[in-house]
């Protein structure tokens, strides 16, 4: 994944308006515009794209830590100039101040097993004899199950698979009627105000 990947995923994951976007960079001491989000957010096949750095997905985090946890007083942290998945996963976890636990259920929600053995050499120093390198898989199915845990509108995939079933069993009425289908992926990914 990229990391205009991972910034679309955490946006949606959490329901973030390009204002609240905005406000998490603030709150790392980082100003962004609404027309640099929204070039981050778009896709790679756009002439708008922009690609987002390391460095401005770490300070995005730092900002997320901020919001979730409270801002520290005095100097912020200097977000990373090189990140690896298992540092974004690091920020993620101490945002939402989880547990072990906590991380393992969420994966469960993305039908995504692992052990708590596995899941703490993610954690460990790199160097360590059991750190782990997290793979884009394991990052990418933890934000896939913190969406379907905070956003309110999401719904579980067995719950999607049951109704797929149950409509594809039902006969078809030639009364028209207004369906809504939930769609797990942004429409667009960009710089969007529908959800402010």
């Amino acid at each position: 994944m990229t990391n205009n990947d991972i910034l679309r995923r955490i946006r949606y994951a959490f329901d973030f308006s390009d204002s609240k976007m905005i406000a998490i960079f603030g709150l790392a001491d980082h100003k962004v515009s609404r027309e640099q989000i929204s070039a981050w957010l778009k896709k790679e096949d756009d002439p708008s794209y922009q690609s987002c750095s390391d460095t401005l997905l770490a300070t995005f985090l730092n900002g997320l830590i901020n919001h979730k946890r409270g801002k520290k007083e005095g100097v912020q942290p200097t977000p990373e100039k090189r990140l690896t998945n298992n540092i974004i996963f690091i920020k993620l976890k101490i945002a939402l101040n989880l547990k072990a636990e906590d991380i393992l259920e969420i994966m469960e929600l993305a039908s995504f097993r692992l052990s708590k053995h596995e899941l703490s050499a993610f954690f460990r120093k790199p160097g360590h004899k059991h750190f782990r390198e997290c793979k884009d898989q394991v990052l990418r199915n933890f934000i896939k199950g913190t969406q379907l845990k905070y956003r309110e509108d999401a719904e579980p995939e067995e719950a999607q698979v049951k109704n797929t079933q149950s409509e594809s069993t039902q006969p078809k009425s030639t009364t028209p009627k207004t369906s809504f289908k939930w769609n797990p992926l942004p429409r667009g990914g960009a710089g969007s105000d529908e959800n402010e």
